[in-house]
């Protein structure tokens, strides 16, 4: 068998050791002043009085931002910044043992600093804590001060260990499958497969920064993937799979042998199917040179996008400012209409609307003119003609799975590839995660649901591994995603589909406010826009598994959202209101 060009691919085993370090709230110090450590950093930084059981604070030692919290009487001390995109911890949500991100949902154990769900993927550093003369000290290591995150310790392929690991797709999902893989110390081959020329990178800002270069949204880079032997194949595409021999086809004529096999190769966008789409600047947006390319031919120029999706919306808002002028095409009335609902789809709309954004809503396009093959008009059903020097498309996706066509591995109706709790499929040894898998969701009562969100491809990831080496570990994570307009960011976390009613907090108008979605007189999931940390307080919530009532949620009163005693911001104090669908 060849092997590709771009192959990543360890030829030694490294042994990676990790330094591991301990946090304990009454650890003991020497005798001698606490501050007088040569390698370590020691302040007091409050009473031992300043907090009560389940509460926490910022703390800064040596300039460093400190995590200080307090559970059954201990005190602990983990890094302040989430390590996704660096979120203060202390603003977020504490619940037990665990500590959950205000901004996108991330968790970390307070007394480790471990990471427990995405989307972050790196550990927090932990600090040292003493309780002396009522005052609590944290002691830093004066060579880590500077590091905000750490990587959770991972082996590395054992020599003579031949089971193979087979990861289709460069994404969230295999990635984290990877990682797991060698965090529990397997000692296999791992061989991650992609058709992208780029190493698994955060594919959630390219329609938020879209000219964003390459190197800026690596999650590893290759000294990683190098470093625990995990070979990554790059420009490489299956063509087919047999169950039986256990074996992958390539394009290439390739042919890869596995024990275990994850399939995770994700989405495709669709296009439309009109007169005119193959006509120059008629973009669709899937990699990093896509966005960079939409970037430049955008400038100064006349756009037209098609779709209110989430990517077609933070396209349009990233445009504002760089584009002549910015055109939406909507097939239903509002954006967001069949997701976030009326109320938001509203409040959307107006946010750009009010920076000379155009919409033309339940509306859908018929045909693209153009000019010496580029183009030039966008003609609606309505008739209505549009200038356009480019047309951008969002309009939906379609599963990449039509190379599982002829094997046993079964897909539903629509093409996506049902699992069970595990992430395994219908065929022992093949599991299937992220965009492309039909999964039962455990908030939604096990029913079955396709999920596009990364955090829950990252969770994917990680059961399968799990289950790879037997864990018999179910899928049990409560989806949380985020969109971002005008530098705005509005947070969503449950499965609100099928929902009859919203109880909204706050004030839509003064764009602040917490959307509560009901169904059967329960909240199955919240969205809100400058009401942190509440949706991530929601998100504990349905991972512990409690119930929040109709009645709660029309409450006045917010207490519930306080959960062990975690302290709300002033800002969540609003005024209150129902809205029915």
């Amino acid at each position: 068998m060849s092997l590709p060009s771009f192959e990543i691919h360890a030829h030694m085993c490294m042994l990676i050791c990790a330094c591991i370090l301990v946090c304990s709230a009454r650890e003991e110090f020497p005798e001698s002043d606490p501050e007088d450590t040569s390698e370590e950093l020691t302040e007091v930084v409050c009473l031992e009085s300043d907090l009560q059981d389940g509460q926490m604070m910022e703390v800064e030692v040596g300039q460093h931002s400190v995590l200080l919290s307090r559970t059954e009487g201990e005190y602990s001390a983990i890094g302040n910044q989430c390590t996704h995109y660096g979120a203060p911890l202390s603003q977020g949500v504490i619940s037990g043992n665990t500590v959950r991100c205000p901004w996108h949902g991330a968790c970390f154990n307070i007394h480790t600093g471990d990471l427990e769900e995405y989307p972050g993927m790196d550990c927090l550093p932990c600090h040292k804590v003493k309780i002396q003369n009522n005052k609590v000290y944290v002691s830093v290591n004066k060579k880590t001060l500077k590091q905000e995150k750490r990587v959770k310790r991972m082996g590395a392929a054992v020599a003579g260990v031949t089971h193979t690991v087979l990861l289709l797709g460069g994404g969230a999902a295999s990635l984290i499958c990877a990682e797991t893989l060698r965090q529990e110390n397997f000692g296999g081959r791992i061989i991650m497969v992609t058709r992208d020329d780029l190493l698994p990178y955060d594919k959630t800002r390219l329609s938020k920064v879209m000219n964003v270069e390459n190197d800026s949204i690596l999650l590893r880079r290759s000294e990683f993937f190098y470093q625990h032997d995990i070979e990554v194949w790059l420009r490489k595409e299956a063509v087919s799979v047999d169950t039986d021999m256990k074996t992958v086809a390539f394009e290439d004529g390739s042919v890869q042998s596995y024990d275990h096999l994850l399939i995770s190769t994700g989405c495709r966008a669709k296009g439309l199917d009109v007169p005119g789409t193959k006509l120059d600047n008629v973009r669709m947006l899937e990699t990093p040179e896509d966005a960079r390319h939409i970037h430049t031919a955008c400038l100064g120029s006349d756009v037209v996008l098609v779709g209110t999706s989430f990517v077609g919306m933070e396209v349009a808002s990233y445009l504002v400012d760089k584009a002549s002028s910015v055109t939406v095409i909507g097939s239903s009335e509002l954006p967001y209409q069949n997701t976030l609902g009326r109320e938001i789809g509203k409040v959307s709309m107006m946010m750009l609307t009010e920076q000379n954004v155009k919409f033309y809503m339940n509306e859908n396009v018929t045909e693209i003119k153009g000019v010496d093959g580029k183009v030039k008009e966008v003609v609606l059903k309505s008739g209505k003609v549009i200038p356009a020097d480019v047309l951008i498309v969002g309009i939906g996706i379609k599963p990449n799975s039509e190379f599982l066509r002829g094997s046993k591995i079964l897909t539903d109706s629509k093409n996506f590839v049902p699992v069970d709790r595990y992430m395994r499929t219908n065929v022992p040894g093949v599991f299937c995660g992220g965009d492309l898998a039909t999964f039962p969701l455990a908030m939604a009562k096990n029913r079955p649901v396709n999920i596009g969100h990364w955090q829950m491809a990252q969770a994917h990831g990680r059961i399968a591994a799990l289950n790879m080496l037997d864990k018999q570990i179910e899928l049990s994570s409560v989806p949380f995603y985020w969109t971002v307009l005008l530098g705005k960011t509005i947070r969503y976390t449950g499965f609100g589909e099928g929902y009859t009613d919203i109880v909204m907090k706050g004030a839509l108008e003064d764009r602040k406010f917490l959307a509560l979605y009901i169904k059967n007189d329960e909240v199955v999931a919240a969205a809100s826009l400058n009401y942190d940390p509440a949706a991530s307080a929601v998100a504990e919530r349905f991972a512990a598994g409690k119930v929040i009532t109709k009645k709660e949620a029309e409450s006045d009163d917010l207490s519930w959202l306080q959960l062990s005693k975690t302290r709300l911001p002033s800002s969540l104090l609003l005024d209150t209101s129902a809205v029915r669908r």
